[in-house]
């Protein structure tokens, strides 16, 4: 049996005028539409479908990606709100419903909101915007592993985020160096978790490596594009390191002074040279 809300791989029972029935379904298979069939399938071909109910709540299968599926935690954009509760843009025809009780606060049209997707006890989708009991504890994160965040809401001292889909962490505004918004999907670290209460505060950067600042960033890609080495060092000329890099030589002493202490380059009589 196909499962709601998930990503299916069925197989095709039935071809008609208007689409494919696929495997799964309770009477006759699930319907994918005409318009979504790929070009080319065959009666028992398997394809890979998104399953979901359709407004007469009966199952049908799309090939579109949703933005995501039961069990997960997204951002999305209020499309209409009636006095039921609110719908979500959630990428397929059917807005996603996020029912009033499923809510933090009052929500209006354009409004971003970040939400979990279950399964209410008619086997519809629906979202609520009450996460902590969706959470799982992140005690078992070791520091300096990579993660998937998700930003969720600003908090007086950083962003609340949600970790690989599971867990909330804290992201502390000290740790912030780029800019950072609500719905916002990105790599980030263990920072570290707390032995008094066990959260958890993650990090943008590897815990242990310098932030590397623009100018830096400037000349990596310089050595990158120039076989990894540079022949302005620390002690080279301020008119051919202003030349090339268009800065003052205090500013590239500190740049290349950043990237040795982060193990990025190293330097001889040469000049300086990218590590690994």
């Amino acid at each position: 049996m196909a499962e709601t809300g998930q990503f299916n791989k069925l197989k095709v029972i039935r071809e008609v005028e208007f689409g494919v029935y696929l495997e799964g379904g309770r009477d006759g298979g699930i319907l994918l539409p005409k318009s979504e069939v790929p070009e080319g399938t065959r009666l028992g071909d398997s394809l890979q479908v998104f399953v979901y109910l359709d407004s007469n709540d009966m199952p049908i299968a799309t090939t579109r990606r949703p933005r995501a599926q039961v069990g997960q935690f997204a951002s999305l954009k209020v499309v209409d709100v009636n006095q039921i509760g609110a719908f979500l843009d959630w990428g397929l025809p059917k807005d996603l419903f996020l029912p009033f009780n499923e809510q933090l606060k009052p929500l209006t049209v354009g409004d971003y909101v970040t939400v979990f997707l279950y399964l209410d006890n008619t086997d519809r989708i629906a979202a609520t915007a009450k996460l902590e009991k969706h959470l799982e504890s992140g005690e078992d994160y070791p520091q300096g592993q990579l993660i998937e965040l998700l930003v969720v809401r600003p908090t007086d001292i950083g962003y609340q985020v949600i970790i690989d889909n599971r867990a909330m962490g804290l992201l502390h505004t000290q740790d912030i160096h780029r800019p950072v918004r609500s719905g916002q999907r990105m790599p980030g670290f263990i920072k570290q978790v707390r032995e008094e209460d066990g959260k958890v505060d993650v990090m943008l950067e590897k815990p242990g490596y310098a932030r590397i600042d623009p100018l830096a960033q400037q000349v990596l890609k310089y050595l990158e594009t120039r076989n990894g080495f540079c022949p302005l060092g620390d002690k080279s000329d301020p008119a051919a390191i202003s030349e090339t890099f268009g800065v003052s030589k205090k500013a590239y002493k500190m740049a290349i002074g950043q990237l040795m202490k982060a193990g990025r380059i190293s330097q001889d009589e040469r000049g300086i040279h990218l590590k690994g």
